[in-house]
């Protein structure tokens, strides 16, 4: 199966335009772009791709071992780029994705023109004098609620997660989302996401960086926004007037506003 298929990798837009790549969080699919990436068809190439384990990518090629860290998810992200030809990308990545896409460029800096990382978060656990939204209890909790009962987990923690509790339709859409991913790779992916810690990548950065953070985050808090912009070289932060975790639903036409300025800059 070639990287295009095993990726469920899905194109957009002109052929020989520049290179737009938008990757999605745990638990979600490319899907989560919907309303996002399709409006910047006119003038860029879209890439769309679904992680290993995820949506309708190839289940058989998930392999405990190779996705036990983040570096396995980006260097599928950097064969994808490899078999598609294509350098100088804008890589937006949601969520987890943003350290993905963060360790992709840091491994090779010449495939990326700029990252747009929306809702990151180098690290989810509260170290010393950092903080990241839990404490190493809360995750050993989370972790345990998913072995012990998934189905019952994401229907209680998607809308957390999504916020917005007054569009009760968007929690729903990704409790739905939740349920559809395998339980033993989310869980395996729930632990290599939230027990990561990034924080030395940060400032490994070379290409130009947005980062998009939401004004109420429970999963990636503002403290943990104005971090990452404090560590990554030369990058800008941008306080969405959007909710919740998933500005790519919630608001997708403030996300859609914020990565096209950022486009037009140099």
């Amino acid at each position: 199966m070639s990287v295009v298929e095993r990726n469920n990798v899905r194109l957009l837009g002109p052929e020989t335009a520049p290179a737009l790549v938008f990757s999605h969080g745990f638990g979600c699919d490319q899907n989560m772009w919907r309303f996002v990436a399709p409006r910047f068809a006119d003038d860029h190439r879209v890439v769309l791709f679904d992680h290993v384990g995820a949506g309708n990518s190839d289940l058989a090629a998930y392999n405990p071992q190779r996705y036990s860290t983040l570096s396995g998810y980006a260097e599928d992200l950097l064969e994808i780029l490899r078999a598609l030809d294509l350098r100088g990308v804008v890589f937006v990545g949601h969520s987890v994705s943003s350290m993905i896409g963060l360790l992709a460029s840091i491994a090779e800096p010449d495939r990326f023109s700029k990252l747009v990382l929306v809702g990151p978060s180098p690290r989810y656990v509260d170290d010393e004098g950092y903080y990241g939204g839990f404490s190493a209890g809360e995750i050993d909790e989370l972790l345990d609620s998913l072995d012990s009962n998934y189905l019952g987990w994401s229907a209680a923690m998607a809308p957390v997660i999504m916020g917005n509790a007054e569009r009760p339709e968007l929690g729903e859409e990704l409790t739905n989302s939740f349920c559809r991913t395998d339980p033993a790779i989310a869980r395996q992916f729930a632990e290599v996401t939230f027990r990561s810690d990034n924080r030395a990548d940060l400032g490994k950065v070379t290409v130009p960086t947005l980062i998009l953070q939401c004004s109420e985050d429970v999963i990636a808090p503002r403290e943990v926004g104005a971090y990452t912009n404090a560590n990554i070289p030369g990058s800008r932060l941008l306080v969405l007037d959007a909710t919740g975790h998933c500005p790519n639903l919630s608001a997708p036409d403030e996300t859609y506003e914020a990565i096209s300025a950022f486009l037009r800059t140099g």
